[in-house]
């Protein structure tokens, strides 16, 4: 399940309104089609998933206050505020604090329909808080604590304190082949699609986005 396609399904009449509207999203007229070029998704698709964004966030745009409150609702039971902070600065491709429908229907085009590759880049970009095309052990143990907190009581208390930090050690240990104290992209496709353990992690972790 992916909270994100909670931008959800209202019906609207007139669809020339929305692709006018997606137009002025996208700042430019070939906007839909471009996107529909660019992506895994078909038009109605993308209709669709534009009615939802344009509801959720009329201005068309998403800012990480809005986004971690969207989020939030599907994570009651836990924290989600840092991983939610850790999953917009991931689609936040820009780096200028903000999300465009095109921003998120990129990153979900890949999330949901890309291929293992693609999935896994997308992965480690979110892990690789630094954006310095490495991850370290401090990168991984953010993000690990993060999702264990978002999750709660589905988590604690019958994990102990210790364990994300386990998860990263074990991780590590698969991942770094080099031993240099980080993980490069290659080596983090490689260990993930070596080992089935780790691989079904990274798909549990996907399934939080």
């Amino acid at each position: 399940m992916y909270p994100m396609c909670s931008f959800g399904i209202r019906k609207r009449q007139n669809k020339t309104d929305d692709e006018l509207e997606m137009t002025m999203v996208c700042h430019r007229p070939e906007g839909l089609e471009q996107l529909e070029a660019q992506t895994n998704f078909t038009k109605q698709e993308l209709q669709i998933l534009y009615r939802g964004f344009k509801n959720e966030c009329p201005s068309g745009v998403v800012n990480e206050e809005t986004f971690k409150h969207i989020y939030a609702q599907f994570f009651p039971h836990g924290d989600a505020s840092m991983y939610a902070h850790y999953l917009f600065n991931a689609f936040d491709t820009a780096n200028n604090g903000s999300i465009k429908f095109k921003d998120f229907v990129m990153g979900l085009s890949i999330l949901l329909r890309g291929t293992l590759r693609e999935k896994l880049e997308w992965t480690f970009h979110l892990y690789d808080i630094n954006r310095d095309g490495y991850i370290n052990r401090e990168e991984m143990t953010e993000i690990v604590r993060a999702i264990y907190d978002m999750m709660g009581k589905y988590t604690y208390p019958a994990l102990k304190g210790d364990v994300p930090q386990q998860h990263v050690d074990a991780f590590f240990q698969k991942m770094d082949k080099n031993k240099d104290g980080v993980v490069t992209l290659e080596e983090f496709i490689v260990a993930c699609q070596e080992d089935e353990t780790m691989m079904r992690s990274m798909q549990l972790f996907e399934n939080v986005m």
